[in-house]
């Protein structure tokens, strides 16, 4: 049986974020393979852990600059390791490498972090966000896991494509696979509520990444307003996990701004809301949230960057705006005409059936892993500048830690 090994500095929260849905897409996507899958992270309990066990799946507790890691993962022996994100790359990589050089090593990208920081940083300094902005210590560091790795998984197409026309990164170590979702069924489709039966706006997302907080506060700060002054009844409830303080005080009843915290049952809120806003400065990957929407028949707003990746030649199930004001009147607009309404709905099954579609994404990727497992050898010695990086005079990362484990010994 083939083993596969997920190692990560967080747990899987599929209720949480969109990155711990993506981890679970992807653990029931091996399980559905046969592979005998062990879940090791850094972090702490969390009480918020999805239950692996109900998914056949092994977890274990590992440890950062702790030379045990080295026995345990050699006597696991895996076939693939899976890194999710590449900081958990550049503490373990080196590491699978030594024991286990046969393994094949996966980078789950989540999203282009780089990327993320850049227009993070623009958006700090009022600015528009400019391809230079990437070349900075982040990017070296997570171009460089990437060109460590056998192969990369890209959830974005737009991430994929900047990779190789900005860093150069050739392509037969990229792997676009987005969310993997189950096609949406004429019988789901006429289960959705309709525009009469749904009231108040939605806005959905986790607070601990940071570009969802921006957003409710650009909604709380200059959007909402203009919409309530269009529709001075409408309510916008604002879920997330892991709300800070500051999120909690801009709760607003007076003004229809309700900040709920953590959704249990996020389609079920999503299922109820008439229209969802999502107004992202910065950000990468792909937007949970939106597909969530998508997946309740729940048109959206969001910005380009919110859109970004997913439009794939496709209507956008609601619409797609820039600027504050003009974000404000397609929000009313949607939230008000119910034939745009309509529309808009329909549009959600034609993305998420279209470029969505987890089984032919899935084949997709298991053709590429059997091509990549036969041509093992040949593919790593294509992969000169990977294999320069592993050259001893590069391995900064190792010894790095090898010089913090030994100073936590005393």
């Amino acid at each position: 049986m083939a083993r596969l090994l997920i190692l990560s500095n967080v747990h899987v929260e599929p209720k949480s974020s969109a990155a711990g849905r993506r981890m679970l897409q992807l653990i029931r996507a091996f399980v559905a393979k046969d592979y005998q899958i062990t879940f090791a992270t850094t972090a702490a309990e969390s009480e918020h852990a999805h239950d692996l066990s109900i998914e056949g799946v092994a977890r274990a507790r590992v440890e950062v600059n702790d030379s045990s890691f080295d026995a345990w993962v050699r006597q696991l022996d895996p076939t693939l390791v899976l890194f999710d994100r590449f900081m958990v790359e550049e503490q373990f990589g080196w590491r699978v490498k030594t024991q286990c050089e046969s393994a094949i090593r996966i980078l789950d990208t989540e999203d282009l972090h780089c990327l993320r920081y850049a227009r993070e940083a623009a958006v700090k300094e009022k600015r528009s966000f400019i391809e230079e902005d990437l070349f900075r210590e982040i990017a070296f560091r997570e171009i460089a896991s990437i060109l460590r790795c056998d192969i990369s998984l890209m959830i974005s197409s737009y991430e994929m494509a900047l990779l190789q026309r900005v860093f150069r990164v050739d392509a037969s170590l990229l792997h676009y696979l987005p969310f993997l979702e189950d096609p949406l069924s004429k019988e789901v489709q006429q289960s959705w509520l309709g525009f009469e039966h749904r009231s108040h706006f939605i806005s959905i997302g986790n607070f601990m990444h940071a570009p969802n907080k921006d957003a409710v506060k650009q909604l709380k700060e200059v959007i909402w307003p203009k919409i309530r002054a269009r529709l001075p009844t409408a309510e916008l409830h604002v879920y997330g996990a892991y709300p800070t303080q500051q999120v909690l005080e801009w709760n607003d009843p007076n003004h229809g701004f309700l900040v709920k915290g953590r959704a249990e049952d996020a389609e079920a809120v999503i299922g109820q809301a008439r229209v969802m806003l999502a107004p992202l400065r910065f950000g990468a990957g792909l937007k949970g949230k939106l597909i969530d929407a998508m997946r309740c028949g729940t048109p959206n707003v969001t910005s380009p960057i919110g859109a970004e990746g997913m439009l794939l030649g496709k209507e956008w199930p609601g619409r797609v705006e820039d600027e504050s004001d003009a974000f404000a009147i397609a929000a009313v607009d949607l939230y008000s005409e119910e034939a745009r309404w309509n529309e808009a709905q329909m549009h959600c099954a034609d993305l998420i059936n279209g470029a969505f579609n987890g089984k032919g994404h899935t084949l997709l990727f298991w053709n590429r892993l059997d091509h990549l497992m036969a041509e093992l050898e040949q593919h790593r010695k294509e992969n000169f500048t990977g294999g320069m990086l592993w050259h001893h005079s590069m391995r900064s990362t190792e010894y790095m830690s090898k010089w913090i484990e030994a100073k936590n010994k005393g």
